[in-house]
Formats: structure tokens, sequence, C-alpha cells
């Protein structure tokens, strides 16, 4: 009788996650080492001057906090959820594309139409913390954050597996969080402002909602 029901959510989520592992750990390594090279090949040549991003109240009142660093590293783990816990190898294919056209979509932005941070008024030399993130990455590549944007496509991803294994709503709410934390990171870090942050959900959104009525299970 037990031998009809489905596995429980964890067993899927632990059968998903050893299920062609080998494809998914070096795809998702050589997707983040070509997106670098494209990303940084666009920040350093820029087709015009970047034009310098407004500053909002919100800005202020969310205010720099060196804490929030870790979160917006963690954006690196928390895309790489989704592909992880995939079932198939069409659905993983299905999200490489259209995670790879997100960001083709934004790198053109960034190109065509280059944006920066303003220049914040902070002793970054008292945060030796952010030294590697602002020698690595200019203030350019700003609006829309697509810091935000992948982080936002792969919160709806999650959403869908969750759902589809009828894991707990808890770990549903769990994922909204974390990406809403990541949002408020790249702020809070200074790398962007709230505009970029708005510009990203609404690609995150909008390349979400399109990639996923094309894909019925995942």
């Amino acid at each position: 009788m037990e031998s009809s029901l489905a596995p429980s959510w964890h067993r899927q989520i632990a059968d998903r996650v050893v299920f062609m592992w080998p494809l998914k750990a070096f795809g998702t390594m050589s997707f983040m080492v070509l997106f670098f090279w494209a990303y940084f090949a666009v920040l350093h040549n820029p087709l015009t001057p970047p034009l310098v991003m407004p500053v909002t109240w919100l800005d202020a009142w969310i205010g720099f906090t060196p804490s929030a660093l870790p979160a917006y590293v963690s954006l690196w783990i928390y895309v790489s959820l989704a592909p992880a816990l995939l079932g198939s190898l069409r659905s993983l294919l299905l999200f490489g594309l259209w995670i790879g056209w997100l960001c083709v979509f934004c790198l053109a932005i960034f190109w065509l139409f280059p944006t920066s941070t303003p220049p914040a008024a902070i002793d970054w030399a008292a945060h030796p913390e952010f030294a590697f993130i602002k020698g690595m990455d200019a203030a350019s590549n700003a609006f829309p954050s697509l810091h935000v944007a992948t982080a936002v496509f792969s919160a709806f991803w999650l959403n869908r597996v969750f759902g589809q294994l009828d894991a707990p709503k808890t770990l549903q709410w769990l994922s909204a969080l974390h990406c809403s934390v990541i949002i408020w990171s790249t702020i809070a870090t200074r790398q962007h402002v709230v505009l970029d942050a708005v510009g990203g959900v609404a690609v995150g959104v909008v390349f979400a909602v399109v990639s996923l009525r094309r894909t019925r299970s995942v």
C-alpha cells in the first residue's frame, strides 16, 4: 500500500539534487564563467558615458548597512538552487535558456544605455570587507539591477518547484524572504539605488512569468 504512494517532498528534493548533478554543476559553473566574461566586457566598454542614477528618499531611509554584504553575496547560492532542484533535462535546459535571455537583455541595456550609481559618502577604507566587490565591480551596469532580476527570476522558479513537490508552504515563504533580503542588500550595500532594484524586479517578473507559462513541469 505504501509503495503506491508518491515519495515525500523531502525524498523528492533529495532525488532531484542528485539527478544529473554533474551536468548541473558543470552547467552552472560554465554559465557563470560565461556570464562574468560578458558582464565585464560590457562594464569596461560602454557605448556612451554612463548616466548617474538619481537617488530617492527610499535610498536614504534604507541607509548603508555593512552587515548586508553576506546577503548580497548569497545570490550566487540562491540562483543555483533552482537548477539543482529541477527534475528533468527539458526543464533544466529551459531554465538555462530563459535566465540566459534575461542576462542578455540586461547586458544589452547596460551597453546601449549605460548607467552608474552615484558616489556614496562612505569611507570604504573603514569597511575592508567590501574591498573585493568594489575592486571587481565598478559602479556601472546599474539599471536594471541584474542582481535583483536573477534573484526574482529564481524565486518564481523555486516557488513552482516547491509547489509541484507539494512541499510545505514554509519553503516558499523562506525562498521569498531570501529573495527580498537579497533585493534589500543591493541597496543597503550601496551597489544599487532603489530605482535599479525596481527595474530589476520588473525584468525578473516578466521573464519568470513568460518562461513558466511555457514550462508545465519543472
